[in-house]
């Protein structure tokens, strides 16, 4: 089964990255994920069940841990077609 995660930390900081974004992309893109869009006002990636619900549970724990205060996210089953 493949996956698409998308997902933003919070709170916000448009002149700089605050330090749980920074580390969320790092999980991110250190992750074995297809597909990896990481941008200011979220991020997505793609990938293997396995690989995708790993990299969810890293971005949580360690935005959190890096003072993140809301973290949304939504996962979703890729379709034989993509989507």
């Amino acid at each position: 089964m493949r996956l698409r995660v998308e997902f933003t930390t919070e709170p916000f900081d448009l002149d700089e990255a605050p330090a749980h974004a920074v580390v969320a992309r790092e999980v991110i893109e250190a992750a074995a994920l297809d597909a990896v869009d990481v941008g200011p006002f979220g991020n997505t990636a793609e990938g293997a069940a396995d690989v995708v619900l790993g990299a969810v549970g890293a971005v949580l724990r360690k935005s959190l841990d890096a003072g993140a205060t809301r973290i949304s996210l939504q996962v979703n089953v890729m379709g034989e077609g993509g989507n």
